[in-house]
């Protein structure tokens, strides 16, 4: 890879959760709304978390630690169907960057704590964005193929 193209990234803190490995990890925040975690925000980052507290979920931005490698197509693991994986949320991805929504419970100096956990124990976490309901929710957004799957 050409340097002018390569991108670097440092974690702004370490999420900590109930799980040591991935065995046990809901497949999405969502079904594991009652897994509570915190995250420790590196001190020099600490001031960024002012007017967090005002949002009730967040989204968390971290890094897959622990997934080595990636696959272009995967089998979907409730599904069993094979996707690009773009198309999926698998954390075998050739940056290795996950997205969780959170509900925030509450801020504590320069600690967060959460529901909806759904990382490993010691995730790097690379960023903190706050979710807006006039921003991120699209009632009217499509499915894709998951609309094709019997509930």
């Amino acid at each position: 890879m050409d340097n002018k193209n390569k991108i670097e990234f440092s974690p702004v803190g370490i999420i900590h959760t109930p799980f040591d490995g991935k065995e046990k990890i809901p497949h999405q925040g969502r079904f594991g709304e009652n897994n509570d975690g915190w995250v420790e925000v590196f001190p020099e980052f600490a001031e960024g978390l002012n007017g967090l507290e005002s949002f009730s979920h967040i989204y968390l931005l971290f890094h897959f630690h622990q997934s080595a490698d990636y696959s272009l197509i995967q089998i979907t693991p409730r599904h069993h169907q094979t996707k690009g994986v773009f198309a999926i949320r698998s954390p075998r991805r050739p940056n290795g960057i996950g997205m969780t929504i959170v509900k925030l419970k509450r801020i504590e100096g320069n600690k967060i704590f959460f529901a909806g956990a759904d990382m490993i124990d010691g995730t790097p976490l690379l960023d903190i964005k706050p979710y807006s309901t006039d921003i991120d929710s699209y009632p009217d957004a499509d499915n894709g193929w998951l609309k094709t799957i019997p509930q």
